[in-house]
């Protein structure tokens, strides 16, 4: 009986025993896991489209400070496309706007995953069971993806370019197409040449005339000169000018030309009458027999005046008394 009692006084110990290691055990794990059974915690929410890789037990930071960590992920029963994560944060007199932020983001470069509190500016705080607002930051993966993807589309559309213009190339340079290349390029060496040459000549060209350059400047000069000496003259001549352009345009040049013009019809009339042989003058000019009796007349006069100067006495009688 006294035996009986001592076994069973060491199975209670050692059952005692291993409560208590169980206790210390769990104690330590969730201790080393930021839960302190002891202290009380607030347990607030967050709904996320995706945790890229967050799971139970990730630390919940502030400023970079462990103030929690997840408890658990669940898809939403209202909505299987939602995720809930359930948080617990140790920290209790931290006040949370409840405005504020649970953002995901990648710890390290290894992908560990954490949840940040960003403090809003409400003047409102979070309470226990209360919803914050998400925000998932981009993998490492995925923000490479982000920053090539642009690169990776001007890589394709060069390839394509490339595969365009060999096609191009391919099918432009056939034989005929390489012979006309050949005898342009040909044509184009002629061009250079015969420019090259024409250069050498004008350059030539304006040494040899150099002196008659600087001369004709020089009197290009030399009748700037005078014009800006003259100016004044210059000046008054093209105002005399102006004053005799304003006075032939008072005159009534129409009606002189048409005085003119009649005058010229006259004249004219006069002409055709005196080639008619009308009038005096007509018959003086187209009859020749009068010509002819008045130059008779007129040789007449002159011997008869000849005669008075050789016998004045025989035509003037003197009477004395």
């Amino acid at each position: 009986m006294a035996f009986k009692k001592y076994k069973i006084r060491k199975e209670i110990k050692v059952g005692a025993v291993f409560i208590v290691a169980l206790t210390v055990l769990v104690w330590g794990i969730m201790y080393l896991q930021g839960i302190e059974i002891l202290k009380k915690k607030r347990i607030i929410y967050a709904v996320y489209d995706r945790v890229n890789g967050l799971v139970a037990a990730n630390p919940v930071t502030i400023q970079g400070m462990k103030v929690g960590q997840v408890k658990t992920l669940y898809f939403s029963p209202d909505d299987p496309r939602k995720i809930i994560v359930e948080l617990y944060l140790n920290n209790t007199t931290y006040p949370i706007p409840n405005n504020s932020i649970a953002r995901i983001y990648s710890a390290d470069l290894m992908g560990s995953k954490e949840i940040e509190i960003i403090p809003g500016n409400s003047s409102e705080l979070i309470h226990d069971g209360d919803t914050l607002m998400s925000r998932t930051e981009a993998t490492l993966g995925e923000e490479v993806n982000q920053q090539l993807a642009p690169i990776k589309r001007k890589a394709e559309n060069l390839i394509s370019s490339i595969d365009t213009l060999a096609t191009i190339l391919q099918q432009v340079l056939n034989k005929n197409t390489q012979e006309s290349l050949i005898e342009a390029i040909e044509n184009i060496k002629v061009a250079i040449s015969n420019i090259t040459h024409m250069t050498s000549e004008a350059d030539t060209l304006v040494r040899e005339q150099r002196s008659n350059l600087s001369r004709i400047i020089t009197n290009v000069e030399s009748i700037s000169y005078n014009l800006k000496k003259n100016n004044d003259k210059i000046t008054n001549i093209l105002e005399n000018f102006s004053n005799v352009s304003d006075s032939l345009a008072r005159l009534n040049i129409p009606a002189t030309f048409l005085q003119v013009d009649l005058a010229l019809k006259n004249l004219n009339e006069v002409l055709a009458k005196i080639n008619k042989g009308e009038g005096s003058i007509g018959l003086l000019v187209n009859d020749t027999s009068l010509y002819y009796e008045v130059d008779k007349a007129a040789r007449d006069l002159n011997l008869l005046l000849e005669d008075i100067k050789a016998n004045p006495k025989k035509y003037v009688h003197v009477s004395v008394f």
